[in-house]
């Protein structure tokens, strides 16, 4: 599943690719999941020029210059493919065709990818923009694992499983450790970390990988890698759940219970 960072050059692209186009057609293949009948979302959206895409959470939101957004929700399968006139790739759950005849498909084989006219604006941080002293609130509330917690949605939107061991990583965390265990200076250290991983690979991805709309990339991580035993600095990669999620981790990072 593509996380904050690749969302984020996704982001980048897509308003590069169809900024100040006018929306010819949209059309939904699989309509099940939309919040409102598709003539609606028609009668809105076509004809009007798109200003930008943005990342919201774990979103792609295209905003028109009538105000009104599409959102997308890749899920687990999700992709996201340009094409020419003619949209040839399967499993599409929707399509828009620009002015130009320039076009971009949303697909998904399990038909989970999600969009939504005018989603509801939420108060949760983005895991870009929080400051210390929340984190310190959420943590002090609960035992449940930091990790858990870090991919918890409704406490901060944008990181998903990979990233949460990264950070971790980084900030020298258990993810076992339980959340109202963990001291305010750790805290602190692990909210820096938060935002130094997710803006560095965001500038790694994209400078490695510049015109990307779709996949995830993992090569350059240092701790979530399946197929390592050992980070770059020579410790042991260890392996165990947390919850459901297959988790990735060091004996250097300090647990707290």
């Amino acid at each position: 599943m593509p996380e904050l960072p690749d969302l984020q050059v996704f982001s980048h692209n897509l308003t590069k690719l169809f900024k100040g186009k006018q929306l010819e057609k949209i059309e939904f293949k699989v309509a099940q999941k939309l919040n409102v009948p598709e003539k609606q979302v028609k009668d809105i959206l076509e004809g009007q020029v798109l200003n930008k895409v943005v990342r919201v959470g774990k979103e792609l939101q295209f905003e028109f210059d009538n105000g009104h957004i599409l959102a997308t929700h890749l899920m687990l399968h999700g992709q996201l493919f340009q094409f020419d006139k003619n949209n040839e790739h399967k499993f599409t759950i929707v399509e828009m065709l620009f002015e130009g005849e320039k076009g971009l498909a949303l697909t998904d084989f399990q038909k989970a990818a999600t969009p939504t006219l005018d989603p509801e604006k939420l108060d949760t941080p983005d895991a870009l923009d929080f400051d210390e002293q929340y984190l310190i609130q959420k943590f002090s509330a609960t035992r449940t694992p930091v990790k858990t917690v870090l991919m918890d949605q409704k406490v901060l939107r944008g990181i998903g499983n990979a990233y949460a061991d990264e950070i971790l990583y980084d900030a020298k965390l258990s993810p076992f450790s339980a959340s109202n265990k963990i001291p305010e200076s750790k805290i602190k250290e692990l909210a820096k970390s938060i935002k130094r991983i997710l803006e560095d690979s965001e500038k790694y991805i994209l400078k490695n990988n510049p015109d990307i709309i779709s996949g995830e990339f993992r090569d350059f991580m240092l701790v979530h890698q399946p197929k390592k035993k050992e980070t770059p600095a020579g410790e042991t990669i260890h392996q165990k759940p947390v919850g459901s999620r297959k988790t990735y981790y060091t004996d250097v990072q300090e647990l707290f219970s």
